[in-house]
């Protein structure tokens, strides 16, 4: 990840946007963030609470149940938003965007703007057909298809810290499988190179 000050860039950023004049009327401090193909854009560990824009590339969006099941819930490519269900509600603990390439967009703080945010009518308007548009979506989204070996390793990087299980018990029980079954995953997860053993009952993603 990258971000960027430079006003130019932004400036240009902004102009080229579908939103511009909306965006040309919100005085707020606006910088880019890049993104590598793969990485995160948003996710419940992130600490800042930002509003973004995509204007060059793709997100997938899904939502992660805590026994590993994926549910894919949108994916958005140029105008889309992100963050717009947090300016009105606490952040979700299951909802991730990753990027599907290089991104770039156009993003701010959401906490340190929130009042000139909810008193400007044009930028509400837009979150509003934003939000329906997403509503009207996920009625129509059903749980991917995954095996117990695709739910450890998403529980894994999504569920654990630092991606590292720790317990096999207690995860087998979030998982609802056995702790054998579990254990059998594991140790096939290692053999295949995915995840590391650190010590008993405790292994990592690689």
């Amino acid at each position: 990840m990258e971000r960027i000050y430079d006003k130019k860039k932004i400036t240009n950023c902004i102009a080229k946007s579908k939103y511009h004049a909306v965006l040309n009327s919100l005085d707020i401090d606006f910088y880019l963030i890049k993104y590598e193909k793969g990485e995160l854009v948003s996710s419940p560990f992130q600490n800042e609470i930002l509003f973004q824009i995509v204007e060059q590339g793709s997100i997938n969006i899904y939502f992660i149940r805590d026994d590993g099941t994926r549910y894919s819930l949108s994916n958005g490519t140029t105008d889309y938003f992100l963050g717009d269900m947090d300016i009105f509600y606490p952040k979700s603990n299951n909802i991730y965007a990753e990027a599907a390439e290089r991104l770039t967009c156009i993003s701010f703080s959401i906490e340190k703007n929130r009042e000139i945010l909810l008193s400007n009518n044009k930028f509400l308007e837009l979150i509003c057909n934003s939000l329906s548009a997403k509503i009207g979506a996920m009625t129509t989204i059903d749980a991917a298809p995954t095996s117990l070996t695709e739910r450890v390793i998403s529980y894994m990087k999504y569920k654990c810290h630092d991606e590292t299980l720790k317990g096999i018990e207690q995860a087998a029980f979030h998982l609802h499988c056995s702790a054998r079954q579990l254990q059998r995953i594991l140790n096939q997860s290692e053999a295949a190179g995915l995840v590391k053993k650190l010590g008993k009952g405790t292994y990592k993603l690689i």
